[in-house]
């Protein structure tokens, strides 16, 4: 399925200790936020922003992608049967204007749904990754230094309870996206630098690069 996606829900704060990192608050319930499909980017475009904007920072997440429309769906298990596969993505911020923006009380979308704010990797079968979907595991590496460990179990709220979750809020629709969160470790990207994103798989690990322009 390669059309581009309705919209891209993301859930932010599901780590705990990337809550923290961040002096954030851990959420009783899920915090959830949409990227357009305008936000969208491919992987060999590399990573770009308006530097005047102040620091851009990677959160590197487990990407799912819906497969058969979901809504109002209340039971974990049926929710996880609408994913047809997996990937990881980007979710780069703007941290400063995202900062300044938390202040004023003011929506986060100039500093998370920004052109180019978005990259997604190729996507992988659920049945060539998932065993348990409490035991997914993927890696953030920035010129070959581990900064990021995605370990699912360590979830506030595991994946099927998410998905059911957004579904009460969002219709999703075969091909959108639902990005999961991003664990501890994220910092500013800086010129230059390459980035690696690698997901275990049951028979092989996946990899992915990109650069920052």
């Amino acid at each position: 399925m390669q059309s581009r996606p309705s919209k891209i829900v993301c859930v932010g704060r599901s780590y705990a200790d990337h809550a923290r990192e961040l002096g954030n608050a851990i959420p009783d319930s899920p915090v959830l936020f949409i990227k357009p499909p305008s936000s969208l980017t491919a992987l060999d475009e590399g990573i770009s922003w308006n530097m005047a904007l102040g620091s851009c920072h990677y959160e590197c997440e487990l990407s799912l992608r819906i497969d058969r429309p979901l809504k109002g769906e209340t039971d974990p298990i049926k929710a996880l049967e609408a994913v047809g596969a997996v990937t990881l993505g980007l979710d780069l911020t703007l941290r400063d204007q995202q900062d300044a923006l938390k202040k004023k009380g003011q929506p986060w979308e100039r500093s998370k749904a920004y052109d180019g704010s978005c990259i997604l990797a190729d996507w992988v079968s659920v049945d060539e990754v998932v065993i348990d979907w409490n035991d997914v595991h993927y890696t953030l590496h920035v010129n070959d230094e581990l900064r990021q460990a995605g370990d699912t179990s360590h979830l506030i709220f595991d994946i099927g309870y998410l998905l059911a979750d957004i579904s009460q809020a969002f219709s999703l629709e075969a091909g959108d996206v639902v990005m999961t969160g991003t664990p501890a470790g994220v910092a500013a990207l800086q010129t230059g630098e390459q980035l690696k994103m690698t997901l275990k798989g049951k028979k092989q690990d996946y990899v992915w690069t990109t650069f920052v322009k």
